[in-house]
Order: structure tokens, then C-alpha cells, then sequence
């Protein structure tokens, strides 16, 4: 009897993977949804990046705990932005995104987890409070962010 029970759960397990599976699949995102997705997640990257810029080149006063949170929620977001460029999705609503970004995907990619890296390092070293080590460290995630301007977006 449990050899029976237990292919049962297995049968289960099985139907239920492949129902998950199948429901994804079938799921696809319209490209305006992914424009407005990438758009939404640029947006709240920008909103805590503008504090640290004006930190960062001295305009407004630096504040470590302000500086370590919004690092800490841009690295936190970053990694969600490559899910806003499915194929198909350089068209459909008004994008910045070129065509290039499809046509060099693994460039990009690369690209976005070298602004993954940067942005997660730009968060832990803003836990130190030592503001040439941030400064130092948010000048490479502009870097990162500059790199696939340059050839991914238009002006």
C-alpha cells in the first residue's frame, strides 16, 4: 500500500510541476507591460540614487544612514531589471531600449550584472561610513550604469 501512496504523491508532484510550467509558459507579457515594468523599476532606482548623487558631489549633506539605505534598496532592486527586457519588448510603448540590447543579448546581460555587482558592493560599503570608500564605489556603479547607456539606450 505505501509503494501505491507514494506514486500517487509522485503522480501528483508531476501534474502539479507541469501545470506550473505549462501556466508560465503560456503567460507571455505583452511588450507594454515589460516597457512599463523596466520603466517602473528605472524609476525607483533613480528616486534613491538622486540622494546619493547630491551626497556624493556635495550638494546636499551626507547623511550615512540615508546613503546606506537607498544603496541598500537600489542593489535590492537592480537584479529585477533584466526581467523588464523579454524579447519582443523593444517595441509596443515608447522605449529608450535600442534594438541593440536584443541583438547583443549576453553583452547585456553582462553588462546588468556588472551593475548588480557594483550596486551590491556600493550597498555593503556604505554600511562603513567611510565616504571615500563610498565615493570611490558609487563612481563605479555610474560607471556601470554609463557603459550600457552608451550602447543601449537613446538619448
Amino acid at each position: 500500500m505505501p509503494s501505491i501512496l507514494n506514486t500517487l504523491k509522485m503522480s501528483a508532484l508531476v501534474l502539479l510541476i507541469v501545470g506550473i510550467f505549462m501556466t508560465t509558459a503560456s503567460a507571455q507579457v505583452k511588450p507594454e507591460q515589460a516597457i512599463a515594468y523596466r520603466k517602473a523599476v528605472y524609476h525607483v532606482i533613480v528616486w534613491n540614487w538622486s540622494p546619493l548623487a547630491g551626497m556624493v558631489r556635495g550638494s546636499i549633506p551626507y547623511d550615512k544612514a540615508k546613503f546606506e539605505r537607498n544603496a541598500k534598496r537600489i542593489a535590492q532592486i537592480v537584479p529585477a531589471l533584466i526581467e523588464g527586457f523579454p524579447a519582443g519588448s523593444d517595441k509596443g510603448a515608447e522605449t529608450e531600449a535600442l534594438p541593440a540590447i536584443w541583438q547583443n543579448f549576453a553583452d547585456f546581460q553582462s553588462k546588468m550584472k556588472t551593475f548588480e555587482t557594483e550596486s551590491a558592493a556600493l550597498a555593503k560599503v556604505s554600511k562603513t561610513g567611510d565616504f571615500e570608500s563610498v565615493k570611490l564605489q558609487f563612481a563605479k556603479v555610474g560607471a556601470a550604469c554609463k557603459s550600457c547607456h552608451e550602447k543601449y539606450k537613446a538619448e
